[in-house]
């Protein structure tokens, strides 16, 4: 097995760090310091080496260290058996992002081909009690971890459906505009559906005969009209305009899709469980993810995890450490203090992070 990871990070005028550097050899890293000192901020540039807007979803403006305002870079080294990569990420004032790969510049669906990462943080804990788009979210962030097409998928099946969007508003009644852009629809709904089903059944099959600390799942999507293919999709979005129109927007389709999970042992949905069994879920299912992309690619991917340890207790972060280590992964984790780690020990890079001045600082 070959290891990738991120071997240098670089942030400037990132949020609340003026400027960080660390130098990473590829085991875990664990960062640790008091509440509002900055750690999710250093996760987070990572979580951008990736497609999308990273793990707060946050607009390149949001992202801008105040009150110089004078933009933000990420700068950061892969390396690997074989790969070694230079990803840069830049926004100015009033700018959309600008992702450069080995000093080209590149669409951020690039990312997914060049460096595999996934992540769990706080706000996944309303995941199972909450509304469907965070499931869907989810769900696809996983898909993209196997398919980095997967993105593509997304892009223009959403780009058309606002089309769509438009016209239902605008009261518009000639087939022929919504032909046009459900056929659009349609194929890319098609290989969204596809991909997804793929990605859970992966994570299925990683599931069994792990040797795991945390629950099994068993997964699925739940949605109201079932399609497979773009013919079934195109027939779909023809025969619900009426409604759609009535409605203003699309009413069928796989952004009306929902992920489930059965706590397997007790057969109980997820949203039915306690809050520490959800979140035994949720880090069972990311081990999987990290574990089949592992089997499939030969690499696990970057794991983040934000302020897991605080809520699990001294066993089970035992053996969340043991997991990590097993699968060889980089993981990122943070903590308030550096006692949450003490299990890792040397099998860890350790960093602190306090914050000087209105600026945070990493040593």
């Amino acid at each position: 097995m070959s290891k990738v990871f991120v071997s240098s990070l670089v942030l400037s005028h990132f949020r609340s760090h003026r400027r960080a550097r660390l130098v990473l050899d590829g085991r875990p890293v664990a960062v640790f310091g008091p509440n509002g000192a900055g750690k999710t901020n250093l996760i987070e540039a990572v979580s951008l080496l990736s497609p999308g807007r990273g793990l707060r979803r946050a607009g390149a403006e949001e992202i801008i260290r105040r009150p110089e305002a004078i933009g933000w870079k990420v700068s950061a080294e892969i390396s690997g058996p074989g790969v070694g990569h230079e990803v840069s990420l830049t926004a100015e004032p009033g700018q959309a992002r600008i992702t450069q790969v080995d000093g080209k510049v590149a669409p951020q669906l690039a990312l997914a081909k060049v460096l595999r990462i996934v992540w769990l943080v706080p706000s996944h804990d309303r995941l199972w009690s909450e509304g469907a788009d965070g499931r869907r979210r989810f769900l696809d962030r996983i898909t993209l971890s196997f398919l980095p097409d997967h993105g593509e998928a997304i892009l223009t099946y959403e780009k058309a459906m606002r089309e769509r969007n438009r016209l239902l508003r605008d009261d518009a009644r000639d087939p022929a505009w919504y032909r046009a852009l459900e056929a659009q629809m349609a194929g890319a709904a098609a290989r969204i559906v596809t991909g997804r089903a793929d990605a859970l059944a992966r994570i299925s099959a990683a599931q069994e005969g792990a040797k795991t600390a945390f629950p099994a799942a068993d997964l699925g999507i739940e949605v109201e009209n079932p399609c497979e293919t773009a013919d079934e999709f195109a027939a779909a979005f023809a025969d619900s305009r009426p409604r759609d129109l009535a409605a203003g927007r699309t009413l069928v389709g796989p952004h009306r899709a929902d992920m489930s999970a059965i706590y397997r042992d007790k057969g109980v949905p997820a949203k039915q469980c306690s809050t520490g069994e959800q979140k035994a879920l949720l880090i069972s299912l990311i081990l999987s993810n990290a574990r089949a992309l592992r089997a499939e690619t030969g690499t696990a991917p970057l794991v983040l995890l934000d302020e897991v340890a605080a809520h699990l207790d001294a066993t089970r972060r035992a053996a969340l450490f043991d997991e990590i280590c097993a699968l060889e992964c980089q993981a990122w984790m943070t903590g308030t203090g550096p006692e949450l780690f003490a299990d890792l020990g040397e099998r860890a890079q350790h960093f602190s992070v306090t914050e000087t001045d209105g600026a945070s600082e990493v040593a």
